[in-house]
Formats: structure tokens, sequence, C-alpha cells
């Protein structure tokens, strides 16, 4: 077993067909399948160590389905989350717009120290694009974020979202006197096993 010095979970959140799917499997072991989908059970979840700050951190990073008959299980898991990526596709208006219903269910069903990151994703199709990135960084601004523009196709910024919202969930941590703490890892235990474990914790919240 491995120890770490903290973990953290992240979600990643926003409409069906963006690329957050594409975008945890670049995170988590640097591959990109354009046809990737997510799992039928509307979750999706890879977990990685890095070594941020000094710190060895299990990032824990959760794919939630955008479509409405996954909102109970969404929003489950807003509860046991440190941080949420907030995932629209630059060259989809509707995924932009509907960044405020994302918000206003986080804001709804999470904790209130979450940490919140925008992010607008296919930046290798920039050339279509319909979502400016000064339309993204004002965003960002008005809800008090942070912003990044990504692509898992190119790896783009993938990696520097992730480190710089692990930093800030550190942050959050530092400030709570129960927040950092040692937590051992099994690597021997199946990703689907925990998938459902897990799936069994929230759906008792």
């Amino acid at each position: 077993m491995e120890k770490c010095d903290m973990k953290c979970q992240i979600l990643l959140i926003g409409d069906s067909g963006i690329g957050k799917t594409c975008m945890l499997r670049r995170f988590a072991d640097d591959k990109f399948d354009p046809n990737c989908i997510l799992t039928g059970i509307g979750v999706d979840y890879k977990a990685r160590i890095l070594e941020i700050s000094g710190k060895s951190v299990l990032t824990q990073v959760w794919d939630t389905a955008g479509q409405e008959r996954f909102n109970t299980i969404t929003k489950n898991f807003y509860h046991r989350a440190d941080a949420v990526m907030l995932v629209y596709d630059i060259t989809d208006v509707r995924s932009f717009e509907n960044i405020s219903k994302w918000m206003y269910n986080i804001d709804e069903n999470a904790k209130d120290n979450i940490v919140k990151m925008l992010i607008g994703n296919k930046w290798d199709l920039k050339d279509k694009r319909v979502i400016s990135r000064d339309r993204g960084e004002e965003m960002a601004r008005e809800y008090g974020i942070s912003y990044h523009e990504t692509s898992a196709k190119t790896n783009t910024n993938i990696d520097v979202a992730f480190d710089n919202i692990i930093r800030e969930i550190i942050v959050k941590k530092s400030q709570t006197p129960t927040g950092m703490h040692n937590d051992i890892i099994d690597p021997t235990q199946k990703q689907e096993d925990y998938v459902q474990n897990v799936l069994k914790l929230c759906c008792q919240l």
C-alpha cells in the first residue's frame, strides 16, 4: 500500500458531449480516444498520485454525465467533492450558457468551501470557436473563479489546469484543522469495485 499526504476529489461537471471523459482519460492515462464514452452508470472514475507543493496527493477525478436522467447521481457526488471543474465546449454556445445551471446545482448541493474552476475545452478547434476567450474569462471573473482553456486531443493545459486546482484545494484544506491527513491507498482494489462502493455511499446521503 502507498501512503499519501492527502487526498482530493474533483468532479468534472458540464453538458454531455463536451469532452469531459476525454479530459479524464488524458489526465489519468495520457491517452486520447475520440470515441470515448461515459459508462452506463452515469459516472467514471480515475485516480493519479501527484507531487504538488511538496505533498504527495492522491487525486481522484470523477466524470459525471450531463444528461438529466443522471441528475440525482451527479448531485449526490457534490457532497463528497473538494473541487469542481465546470467544463464547456468553446464551439458550443449552449454548453457555455448552461454553465449557470451547473453553477446553481453546485451552490445548492456542494460544500460551501468547494473549489471551482471554469474550463473552456476543445481548444484544438479554436478556429471554429463561438465562445471567445474573453467571454470565458469574463464569466470566470463574475463567479470569482479561475479559468483555463484545454484540449484533451492535443494535451493542451490538461495538467496545468489540474495542477492549479489541486493547489487551490491544498490551500483550502490547510485552513481546516481536519483537512490535511494521511490516506492509505490500496492499489489492488479494482476501479469498478471502488466506483460501486462510492455510489452506494452517495445514494445514502
